[in-house]
């Protein structure tokens, strides 16, 4: 896969058989039935409860140039925007980067403090991405999620990079990581074993089908 200015990569959490969110996601229970509150307390306690112990994998998520997400991952309203919402991260969201929000119903651009700002994109996940890599220079995109969205990107061979940290816990049932994407030769770059969470880096190969 050729690489033009920075790398597109995927950071993802994911349970051990390979589960971002549970089911019966809710606002009042974004990650759903996720074997604790709903709130992936369990998934993401190695970001946040441990976050000295993995410093430099937590520091990686945020050295992006631009970040894509999904409709689903920016917040709970379906359909057109008959509300305001701005996101589950408040008034300062972590990114401080332009985040690329993909959707099918138009909204203009909502700056935040931090220097993030939200923009809609309606025209599907190349423009996004072309969008994104534009807002990024020479630095890297990341496909933040969730699971769906980056599933999209795969199977368009879209990713460069697949940093994967894989939570000794099962879910059972969700939005899994992979579901619909054709097969992938991935090349390991890296494997760190932490007390809560295994941390691995692969790149994404040309697909066995191209």
């Amino acid at each position: 896969m050729t690489t033009r200015n920075g790398k597109v990569i995927v950071d993802q959490t994911i349970s051990a058989d390979g589960y971002s969110a549970g089911l019966n996601q809710t606002e009042d229970r974004p990650f759903g039935d996720d074997g604790g509150d709903g709130w992936g307390g369990r998934l993401h306690s190695w970001m946040f409860d441990f976050g000295e112990e993995n410093r430099a994998e937590v520091d990686q998520i945020g050295a992006v140039g631009a970040v894509i997400m999904g409709r689903n991952m920016f917040g709970p309203i379906r359909g057109e925007w008959d509300r305001e919402w701005n996101g589950w991260w408040g008034e300062d969201p972590p990114f401080h980067t332009p985040v690329f929000v993909l959707t099918n119903h138009a909204r203009e651009p909502q700056p935040m403090k931090g220097g993030t700002t939200f923009h809609f994109v309606t025209d599907g996940i190349e423009s996004a991405l072309a969008q994104a890599r534009a807002a990024a220079g020479d630095g890297d995109v990341s496909i933040h999620g969730g699971a769906t969205t980056i599933n999209q990107y795969l199977a368009a061979g879209l990713v460069d990079e697949l940093r994967l940290h894989i939570v000794p816990a099962t879910l059972g049932a969700g939005v899994r990581l992979f579901e619909g994407v054709p097969p992938l030769n991935l090349e390991q770059l890296t494997a760190r074993a932490a007390s809560t969470v295994v941390h691995v880096t692969y790149r994404v190969l040309v697909s066995p089908s191209q």
